[in-house]
């Protein structure tokens, strides 16, 4: 009776495992199933954030990256003067930013606009390529000294402006300032 009670326990040890590992199996193909589903037919939709990266020695190191906004933060971007519009956050775009950080943006694993530099308008140094800028001068006074602008170049004068260099990045970088007010435009945050 002792063989036979030990033989029913093994028995049913045996049923118990290959019932989990059927239990399982199915589990893995739910698994399996749903993430091709999520994966092949329903993308998601690509978006916009920028990111900043160390340029200059700080509690940082060279070349570490981390997020700096997404277009959740974004409320609108102006066409005509260029200024980007934040909504308020937790921690001012200025002090994510470090002076003469650099600043990539991206739409999903796109990049539209890399090696921009965000500058205020303490920096004396000139910028030939897209920037963005913390504040506005206008007729030489300081105006919008707490918004934030994507300029062409640094500073943001005809003299500038006008530079060889500056019209050569402008026109290269075209077809990704298209896409950037495009997508901005399709969310209903661009301003003509």
């Amino acid at each position: 009776m002792k063989k036979n009670n030990k033989n029913s326990i093994w028995t049913m040890v045996i049923a118990i495992a290959c019932i989990a590992m059927l239990l399982a199996a199915c589990s893995n193909d739910d698994n399996e199933v749903s993430r091709m589903i999520t994966e092949d037919s329903f993308q998601e939709e690509p978006r916009l954030f920028a990111r900043g990266y160390c340029t200059l020695p700080t509690v940082l190191s060279e070349g570490d990256v981390y997020e700096v906004f997404t277009e959740d933060d974004i409320v609108w971007f102006d066409l005509n003067t260029r200024e980007l519009r934040f909504h308020d956050m937790e921690e001012p775009l200025y002090q994510k930013l470090r002076l003469l950080s650099g600043i990539e943006f991206r739409l999903g694993n796109q990049t539209l606009f890399s090696g921009s530099t965000f500058v205020g308008l303490i920096c004396s140094q000139v910028f030939n390529d897209l920037v963005l800028c913390c504040g506005k001068i206008e007729d030489g006074e300081v105006i919008d000294n707490n918004r934030y602008y994507l300029y062409d170049c640094y500073p943001n004068t005809p003299q500038f402006l006008n530079d060889e260099q500056v019209k050569a990045n402008r026109e290269k970088r075209a077809e990704q300032w298209e896409t950037f007010t495009r997508y901005l435009d399709s969310k209903g945050k661009l301003r003509k």
